[in-house]
């Protein structure tokens, strides 16, 4: 469990380092991470990104200091990196609900975001199956939207997406030229300082007309981890995407290697069952 040891280190660092400039370069350093990997698994364990974990923080301790001393609110804007009170009143009435100007005043609620802590535990989970492949890139054609991680907002998107993608026939145009998978929904283009990315339903090209603004999109080669997913959807794969983050990337000698990754759907099946089955695809490198 090393590297959930490598990520207690940074949190660390970081409530050490609140009231300083913190580069998420530096951050993923001391956790012995890429950039990429260190954010995305910040962000799949703990439900949030680096970005928001941080300012979170920094708004309580700022309630705190507003609530028990004289300071003045333009003076604890500066402390915690506002370069504005009406920068940091935003942030601040986002958080809290109400003003900085208003903590002061009786029988006001304020919300309070703790430090986050993992338990590493050795638990009896059952065995985790995977496989490790190398595969030249892959010409997708589909169509894809833009989302954000912020407050759970992918959640939202992506199943709506799916949703639309059924109804209006585009899925059914896709499947024809399903070859060795089935339709993939896939995470690309990650902007990790917007904590945003696209989120792309598409299926090999190969006999599809790409016409009707369809998109393409290539895969790029990569070696690849592979996980099969057993089980009703969406709780099956959201479990496995858990586990790869929590258990599997912690215990083995790899790290997501950036970029593309995505889901596998074979044609047909019931995706309410307990016997569906599906696969996640993440690029990796070995450390």
């Amino acid at each position: 469990m090393e590297g959930l040891r490598r990520l207690i280190t940074s949190i660390d660092y970081i409530e050490e380092n609140l009231l300083s400039k913190l580069a998420i370069d530096d951050i993923a350093s001391v956790a012995c991470m890429s950039k990429f990997h260190f954010q995305r698994s910040f962000h799949m364990l703990t439900g949030v990104t680096v970005a928001e974990y941080i300012r979170k923080r920094r708004l309580t301790l700022a309630a705190q200091d507003l609530l028990h001393s004289n300071q003045k609110v333009i003076d604890v804007a500066w402390k915690y990196g506002y370069e504005s009170p009406e920068a940091f009143t935003k942030a601040f009435r986002s958080t809290h609900g109400i003003a900085p100007s208003a903590v002061r005043k009786q029988n006001r609620s304020l919300v309070a975001y703790p430090k986050i802590s993992f338990h590493i535990q050795i638990k009896g989970e059952e065995e985790m199956k995977y496989r490790i492949m190398e595969k030249d890139e892959i010409r997708i054609v589909g169509k894809g939207i833009r989302t954000t991680t912020e407050n759970g907002q992918n959640h939202q998107d992506i199943p709506a997406f799916w949703e639309e993608v059924n109804q209006n026939g585009l899925a059914s145009k896709l499947i024809k030229g399903c070859r060795d998978f089935g339709l993939l929904g896939v995470c690309m283009e990650f902007d990790q300082e917007q904590n945003e990315f696209t989120y792309f339903i598409g299926a090999e090209s190969n006999g599809i007309d790409v016409t009707n603004k369809l998109e393409v999109k290539v895969i790029p080669k990569a070696t690849w981890a592979v996980f099969p997913v057993i089980g009703p959807m969406p709780s099956a794969i959201e479990h496995v995407w858990e586990r790869i983050f929590s258990e599997w990337f912690p215990s083995t000698g790899y790290e997501h290697a950036g970029g593309y990754e995505f889901e596998m759907y074979p044609v047909g099946g019931d995706t309410k069952s307990g016997q569906y089955f599906c696969e996640i695809w993440i690029p990796i490198i070995k450390k």
